[in-house]
């Protein structure tokens, strides 16, 4: 198992990252550069919870996501994926700063295979900077 803890700062409010990280309209394979329309489904949801498989032909999951609507934290249970196993997932805990929010992230994988496992050795390397990137664009403009 590989677990990943970084932070970033974001110009949104908490109550804005949970939208953002809970919005599974049409447009998010538009806002997010990780997930394409093709390996985009919302398979259900409700109030508080959705299950979702997204992210592209290299490397999809489905997960379950569930948060507090009025609350700062979002989370995301991997229930199958293309490189990991079920298991770990995103922990995303917005806490306020200044006129935005501090991001706490927390990732845990649970490779299976042989490629997943070469990738979970990675994660700690590589994996902080990477993902700092690609949530940069989608969690900083409202």
């Amino acid at each position: 198992m590989a677990t990943v803890r970084f932070h970033f700062t974001s110009t949104l409010t908490p109550a804005e990252v949970v939208q953002v990280l809970t919005d599974f309209g049409p447009a998010r394979p538009d806002v997010w550069p990780s997930i394409d329309a093709e390996h985009f489904v919302v398979h259900d949801r409700g109030d508080n919870w959705a299950e979702v498989t997204e992210g592209t032909a290299a490397a999809w999951e489905r997960a379950r996501y569930r948060w507090d609507p009025a609350g700062d934290t979002v989370t995301i249970t991997t229930l199958d994926s293309k490189l990991f196993g079920a298991g770990g997932g995103w922990t995303f805990h917005a806490v306020p700063e200044g006129d935005g929010s501090r991001v706490e992230v927390e990732l845990v994988r649970t490779p299976q295979a042989l490629k997943g496992k070469l990738l979970a050795a990675l994660l700690p390397l590589v994996g902080p900077s990477s993902l700092r990137k690609s949530f940069a664009v989608p969690l900083q403009a409202a």
